[in-house]
């Protein structure tokens, strides 16, 4: 692993929550396989599934410059959930600590810098770890730096366009500006804060 001092802010920032996803991940036990979820129609399974077997793959893909596939069929991950998310962590962390962040890369709006998409994947995961940590009942300190990014920035990302009943997203929900970080990032992306299993 590189000297910390010579890590790229956002770089560290996607191993922090890559880290933290897998802690979460980790503390899972196999009979919540099938708890209900904050994301509407996944259980935990599933889930988990989406991340390990889906898109950390695509972000491998991303985190390289290449255009992923984000609607490929999710691969069969088994049921060693944290040892399978370690492995297939590990090119996304190598293609990142490669990377060139100011290199552009084509986007859905033009070309933009490559460290655009190292903050989608900061996002993803930390909204994330928050819902597997809610539908299991993890009391775990979720790292505030790292939803402060996502909060920062999705907001400039995720247009009322994306949101709604059969989009990816459903309506932001009212909340408190003071509320903790995780319930705002959750509000804004569509979850109910106070969600429990």
């Amino acid at each position: 692993m590189a000297d910390k001092s010579t890590v790229d802010p956002t770089v560290d920032l996607v191993e922090r929550a890559v880290a933290q996803m897998g802690e979460v991940i980790a503390a899972i036990s196999p009979d919540q396989a099938h708890s209900p979820t904050p994301c509407q129609d996944w259980d935990v399974d599933q889930l988990i599934g989406h991340i390990a077997g889906q898109i950390l793959g695509s972000f491998a893909d991303s985190a390289r410059g290449e255009t992923p596939d984000w609607a490929a069929e999710p691969e069969d991950i088994g049921t060693d959930w944290a040892e399978e998310f370690r492995v297939r962590s590990a090119p996304l962390l190598a293609a990142w600590r490669s990377a060139e962040l100011d290199r552009l890369v084509p986007g859905p709006g033009g070309e933009a810098p490559l460290r655009g998409r190292a903050s989608q994947q900061i996002a993803e995961f930390a909204m994330h770890s928050w819902d597997l940590g809610r539908a299991t009942g993890q009391t775990l300190d979720l790292d505030p730096e790292l939803a402060e990014h996502a909060l920062d920035w999705s907001r400039s990302m995720l247009r009322p366009e994306y949101r709604g009943e059969g989009k990816t997203f459903g309506l932001e929900v009212p909340i408190s500006a003071d509320a903790p970080v995780y319930d705002r990032l959750a509000a804004w992306f569509g979850r109910d804060p106070g969600w429990k299993a």
